[in-house]
């Protein structure tokens, strides 16, 4: 059965691989020594070993969550295995794919690289374009341009892989296309499509997406050969074969297909082993989902943000982000000024800002003054009716306090008041009286 299932499956390999004149390729080694940096002997050593040639056909698969690129190569029973795996250094945007032009987001799906893609001379020291858009895109009016695998480690959309990671990444696709593979496919997946991954995105408004991606996935898992890609009706189809007649559409309704019966029995089996494994894993503990695209209308906000950068207006450091539930986040910290129209918007926003200060400051002192006001009028209210309120009592005088003092004795004379009664007293109080 694996012999037929193979057959089947072989159906994209013998499209893609075809002769290739030297003219086709004149441009791929147009860069110069980079461009012509043989693989190392340890990889050529490990193809030997696997049963690969150095020319024989390739692929490549994405997977952002892990930050992965693998590189697989066809062997000599026209299978393919793995060969290479590269940390990816960048990549931009959240899972889920690209949406419109500007949404910062790296493409996910299948998509196709030929001759003409790769650039020796790029910017960004070597670079292929995936093909974004492609015929799934386009139907679903996706926007693009320009998504690249790419060096330099830097990211706006593309997967981005240091200089020496792209030179083997390079070499890989050059010499495969000078091997008469006329062009390549690279598989991008926002996760590695088990049934715990899966299991984890079941509630994410992305999910329906990646379960059409997962058929790809699933098919190549099985086969271990890159599948036939189609698109009808706005969806990816996979190893399938129009009835005689029929024509794939994009945006058409799919025609009559026929599939072998051996490939469709695999994959039957394949799915009853990952249903179960997938009910396992719903009721089992998982790492929490990453961030997630928010559909059209986050791509539209993000968007929005990359042309008024690229204007040169003072924009947030980062882009917006969208929650699924609707909520917006922006960052307060703004971005650096690099245009005319960016630095006026800066001084207006300065302008604004000093204006506000100054109603403030102004409205500070108005009121700094009328709490003076008020203090004033009550410490002069406090003063005036302070002594009313504190007065002291009249005291009485001297002699009639000492009299009032000194009760007279019980019995005793009064002493009658003038000269004559003082005289009196003295001469009493010195013998003894």
């Amino acid at each position: 059965m694996l012999a037929n299932i193979l057959r089947a499956s072989l159906l994209t390999a013998a499209l893609i691989v075809a002769g290739c004149t030297d003219t086709t390729l004149s441009g791929i080694s147009s860069g110069g020594a980079k461009a012509e940096k043989p693989l190392p002997e340890k990889v050529v050593a490990k193809m030997k070993a696997k049963g690969m040639t150095r020319t024989s056909p390739v692929m490549a698969r994405v997977f952002k969550e892990e930050g992965k690129v693998e590189i697989w190569k066809q062997k000599n029973n026209g299978r393919y295995d793995i060969i290479a795996e590269y940390d990816i250094c960048k990549w931009s945007g959240k899972l889920g794919p690209k949406f419109t032009e500007g949404d910062r987001q790296a493409p996910e799906g299948f998509y196709t690289v030929r001759p003409a893609q790769m650039n020796p001379q790029s910017s960004y020291h070597l670079a292929f374009n995936i093909g974004f858009p492609n015929a799934y895109d386009r139907a679903n009016g996706r926007t693009g341009a320009n998504l690249m695998v790419h060096g330099a480690c830097s990211s706006s959309g593309c997967y981005s892989m240091t200089d020496a990671q792209m030179e083997e990444i390079y070499a890989f696709g050059r010499d495969a296309f000078r091997g008469g593979q006329t062009e390549f496919q690279i598989q991008a997946f926002p996760f590695r499509m088990t049934a715990a991954n899966m299991a984890r995105y079941r509630n994410d408004p992305n999910y329906d997406f990646w379960k059409m991606l997962k058929e790809g996935y699933d098919h190549f898992e099985i086969t271990k050969v890159p599948p036939k890609v189609d698109v009808c009706e706005k969806r990816y189809v996979f190893n399938q074969t129009a009835a005689e007649g029929g024509t794939f559409s994009p945006t058409g309704a799919c025609p009559m297909t026929t599939q072998p019966d051996s490939l469709k029995m695999a994959y039957q089996s394949y799915q009853t082993s990952y249903q179960a494994a997938f009910s396992s894993a719903t009721g089992s503990k998982v790492l929490p989902p990453k961030p997630t695209i928010a559909g059209t209308k986050e791509a539209a906000l993000v968007s929005e943000w990359t042309k008024k950068r690229a204007r040169g207006e003072r924009v947030s450091m980062e882009p917006p982000s969208m929650s699924h539930d609707g909520s917006v986040a922006v960052s307060s910290r703004m971005g650096r000024i690099d245009s005319p129209a960016g630095r006026r918007m800066a001084e207006q926003e300065a302008a604004a800002a000093a204006k506000k200060k100054a109603e403030e400051e102004k409205l500070a002192a108005k009121q700094r003054a009328a709490d003076e006001k008020a203090a004033a009028v009550a410490a002069a209210k406090a003063a005036k009716e302070a002594p009313a309120a504190t007065a002291p009592l009249p005291q009485p005088e001297p002699a009639m306090a000492a009299e009032a003092i000194q009760a007279p004795t019980v019995g005793a004379p009064t002493e009658k008041p003038g000269l004559l009664g003082g005289v009196r007293k003295k001469i009493g109080n010195l013998f003894g009286g």
